[in-house]
């Protein structure tokens, strides 16, 4: 996790950032991923401007059999991670973690959960729709979306700075990470959190209180 947090600062230093400090609702969290310094002319004057990685067009199916892409979470901040059904090690813990975002946020129509599936050949949206049904979600606040595997796994390690390979070694045949990602109204990233920590989690929702209050203000 710190690896993949520093690939997201552009840091060297090892920086667990879901032990920063959050001590008033002025902070704003930081944007996470590529920016690229890019010169303007303003009234007459060259200003810098930074233009920040946002996540890619993408475009699934979910557990409804209704589409969910970029739209479907235009004006929210949203939690993005990336399972399988199958899963016999960290997915359940996972699961059981972002069942408590999903219940303190229940309802709050500024935010969503979006949980891809990295094993679309099993997970089909049946198979996804009998998994939200066990584990008590009972809309599409939270989608569970499954499509083309390789478009999957690109936007995992492309606008999500995650990973997920198969890897017939492990158990259950895929690797990938327990990252949770937060994300705002923009598109851009706003936090990376260990979904397997209790602590990590519970600062991930009080960053989202906190992302939910910059939004509107803005």
């Amino acid at each position: 996790m710190n690896i993949k947090l520093n690939k997201l600062l552009g840091l060297t230093l090892t920086i667990p950032l879901f032990f920063a400090c959050t001590s008033n609702n002025n902070e704003q969290l930081p944007i996470l991923g590529r920016r690229q310094a890019v010169k303007k002319i303003v009234n007459g004057n060259e200003v810098t401007d930074t233009i920040y990685q946002t996540i890619q067009s993408f475009r699934f199916v979910n557990q409804d059999s209704q589409w969910v892409s970029n739209e479907t979470f235009k004006d929210k901040i949203y939690v993005a991670d990336f399972f399988f059904t199958s899963c016999p090690t960290i997915c359940p813990i996972m699961k059981k973690n972002m069942l408590i975002v999903y219940n303190k946020f229940k309802g709050n129509p500024h935010f969503g959960i979006l949980s891809h599936s990295i094993d679309p050949r099993h997970d089909s949206v049946a198979v996804l729709k009998k998994f939200a049904h066990k584990i008590g979600v009972d809309d599409t606040q939270w989608n569970f979306v499954t499509g083309n595997r390789d478009s999957i796994y690109a936007l995992a390690e492309q606008s999500y700075m995650t990973m997920a390979k198969e890897d017939s070694a492990v158990p259950g045949g895929i690797v990938h990470s327990g990252a949770f990602i937060l994300v705002d109204k923009n598109r851009h990233i706003r936090g990376v959190y260990d979904g397997t920590n209790e602590q990590a989690v519970e600062k991930m929702i009080a960053d989202i209180d906190l992302l939910l209050v910059e939004s509107n203000k803005k």
